[in-house]
């Protein structure tokens, strides 16, 4: 065989190359992209080969005004577009939404003065930032905060900086709205100039909707004024375009109908799991725990084996809902939609940075089924844009009234509790209002979000079972004809139902796709995730502990107390350990009543169980009355033995009860004045020594 020389073997290996290329086109490359497959193929894969350079992002898509967001319900989320929306229509500047996560602050110090940053900030639990706005939060509230220029707080390197702030909180909270107030004055210190007040909105007097509207229209003056904008008529402006697809049908593969990503679009869910990326979990138990017929406590069992996932005791679960179909048909039927409810639409962003809120294509039903919070409370000035799009002048006048009378709306829509299907029900249910555009209300209508239940069960006891306890909830108002129904909690129910038997489940008369997105449901499973939480057992299990936890604010400490019922049964000293538990009899709601006496037996002396049944007397006892009426083993142990203090449930009334009982206490106790009794909790509080597990 004749000897091959170089340019024989030059020319024989680029024909080999080109002939591999040629038949694996379309295998291993040259594969057409799913456009929406980085955003939500996984719970990590959004961030990946993204830029983090904000200034870079506002300068190649011609923005002058970015709004940050740091949301862990969706709400703070929900104003940030709002400002976008109103800045864009309204003074014509070039807005754009970020989440603060995706983004690195080292370059604030080059932000152009010329531009303007708005910071929508939610505190959460007691004063900590979202878990979305950690990073942000700690860099500009550090010690040692150092911007790109480098420049310490004294030589104002954030002085181009202008900047809007407004805040999320909780007044029933200690740390009111102490997210946005630390970093207004972080920001301040480096010299950033702010705009306008920095705003608080207050849920916990149930008034953040109006907070923030009565916040906004002055800053918009002051805004005006520093940026010379002119304000002009605000005309609706599409953030989406929604495309009916004529080329594709529901069973199509990429079709989503439910799925939160494209992992498990192709049904190969793989972790990390997150608040991104939920895992399938089997419910391996489910059982009621009331004993009476009117009202529903559920335990469930919730199997993570082989998921990756891991929980610490104290941790929270997250349950990812679906909402009623009752409430999907009244949403699309309103808007008539419902012959189109499985019609398949694709939705992008009419903007380089809008971030569509939900994989497409999908379809009308799936949208509003899985990706929509439809049953949430509804604002005012959302009702206001929908009116030039009403079916007729009468309901466009209706419509402008609620949106522009604050009274008015608060007495036929917020007491009413009433979702935005009802309301377009109340003003006009004999027509069709078709004329609303899909895209305003993927706008308007906040993401579905996960919600969070203290876990119920111990880590060292069972590891790969969530126990959750979660009361159903249910709202009867007064004058009303409907019952405001617990998306989540009605959710499980009829999954506790499902999986004893009821074929159909329709607890209180919704029903769920209990099945889920193309069955991958099926077998009683459930969307959850992880989320870590700081209200944890001392490391130490010899030191005392008090609990307080009236209700399903137990559930974290049925799992304090199975723990330490382990390690004194593994031979352990445990410390004293009192929990003080509240119901309205103990025949009705005694949550897991059978279980203290065997956690009491494992433990012996060191455990104390402390009722109160408020309706089996004349008057009313709570917990925070026998919290008093222990008074003196309450100081004791929290003096002397340095015993660390919980309180979970109600943060409105019982939570500060129990805070307030507690000042008593020590002033009493210890003979000193209330001031310096406030000052000792405050200080237990900051130690970790008073720890609060609280909702509102």
């Amino acid at each position: 065989m004749a000897q091959l020389d170089t340019l024989d073997l030059v020319v024989l290996a680029v024909l080999l190359v080109g002939a591999t290329a040629y038949f694996t086109k379309g295998t291993y490359w040259g594969v057409p992209k799913d456009p929406y497959a980085g955003s939500y193929a996984n719970g990590n894969a959004s961030k990946a080969g993204k830029s983090r350079n904000i200034l870079e992002k506002m300068e190649e898509s011609a923005k002058n005004c970015v709004i940050f967001y740091g949301s862990q319900t969706g709400t703070a989320e929900d104003y940030a577009s709002r400002l976008a929306k109103e800045g864009s229509s309204r003074f014509g500047l070039k807005t754009m939404v970020a989440d603060l996560e995706d983004y690195d602050y080292e370059n604030l110090d080059t932000f152009p003065d010329d531009k303007v940053a708005m910071f929508v900030l939610a505190t959460y639990g007691e004063g900590e930032p979202t878990d979305n706005a950690v990073d942000f939060y700690e860099f500009v509230t550090g010690e040692e905060t150092a911007f790109s220029n480098g420049g310490a707080a004294e030589e104002k390197p954030l002085s181009n900086l202008k900047f809007v702030a407004f805040g999320l909180g909780n007044n029933t909270y200690e740390h009111y709205n102490s997210m946005v107030r630390r970093v207004n004055t972080a920001l301040l210190k480096f010299g950033a100039t702010r705009i306008g007040e920095a705003g608080e909105g207050d849920d916990g007097a149930g008034t953040m909707e109006e907070d923030f509207l009565a916040w906004k229209e002055p800053m918009w003056v002051e805004l005006t004024e520093k940026m010379g904008l002119e304000e002009r008529e605000s005309v609706y402006e599409p953030v989406f375009s929604v495309t009916e697809r004529d080329d594709l049908n529901a069973e199509a593969d990429e079709v989503y109908l439910g799925e939160p990503n494209k992992n498990h679009l192709e049904g190969k869910s793989k972790g990390p799991y997150n608040s991104h990326n939920p895992y399938i979990a089997p419910i391996a138990e489910s059982r009621e725990i009331f004993t009476v017929q009117d009202r529903n406590c559920l335990h469930m069992e919730i199997d993570i084996d082989g998921s990756n996932l891991s929980y610490q005791t104290g941790d929270h679960v997250a349950v990812w809902p679906t909402n009623a179909g009752k409430e999907v048909d009244r949403f699309l039927d309103i808007l008539g939609l419902a012959d189109k409810r499985h019609t398949v639409i694709s939705v992008k962003g009419l903007d380089p940075t809008a971030r569509v809120p939900f994989p497409t294509p999908t379809t009308y039903d799936a949208a509003v089924r899985y990706h929509m919070e439809i049953c949430g409370p509804v604002s005012r000035q959302f009702v206001s844009s929908l009116a030039a799009f009403a079916p007729d002048e009468t309901s466009k006048a209706e419509m402008t009234k609620l949106g522009n009378d604050k009274d008015y709306f608060q007495d036929k829509v917020s007491s009413q509790y009433l979702n935005i299907a009802q309301v377009l029900e109340s003003v006009d249910k004999s027509k069709k209002w078709s004329d609303i555009p899909f895209s305003i209300m993927i706008e308007g209508i906040n993401k579905i979000q996960p919600r969070y239940y203290s876990i119920s069960s111990s880590s060292l006891v069972q590891k790969n079972k969530i126990s959750i306890t979660a009361v159903v909830e249910e709202v009867r108002v007064a004058g009303a004809e409907h019952v405001v129904k617990g998306v989540t909690t009605n959710y499980l129910l009829a999954l506790k139902q499902k999986q004893h038997g009821d074929p159909n489940p329709d607890p209180h008369g919704l029903t769920y796709a209990i099945t889920g997105p193309r069955n991958k449901y099926d077998g009683i499973h459930v969307p959850v995730h992880v989320r870590h939480s700081n209200f944890k057992l001392p490391s130490d299990p010899s030191k005392p502990i008090i609990m307080v936890g009236p209700g399903s604010g137990v559930a974290p400490f049925r799992g304090f107390v199975q723990e330490r019922a382990a390690q004194a049964s593994a031979g352990e000293k445990v410390g004293k350990t009192i929990l003080f538990f509240g119901c309205r009899r103990s025949t009705e709601d005694f949550l897991y009543k059978d279980e203290w006496d065997k956690f009491a037996s494992d433990l012996g002396s060191a455990f104390e169980l402390i009722t109160a049944f408020s309706r089996e007397q004349s008057q009313k006892i709570y917990v925070q009355h026998r919290l008093k009426e222990n008074a003196q083993e309450v100081n004791d142990l929290l003096q002397n033995h340095k015993a660390n203090f919980y309180v979970c449930g109600d943060a409105a009334n019982m939570a500060r009860e129990v805070s307030n009982n507690l000042v008593q206490i020590i002033s009493e106790q210890r003979g000193v004045p209330v001031e310096k009794a406030e000052e000792i909790v405050k200080s237990m509080r900051s130690s970790g020594q008073y720890q609060e597990d609280v909702w509102s």
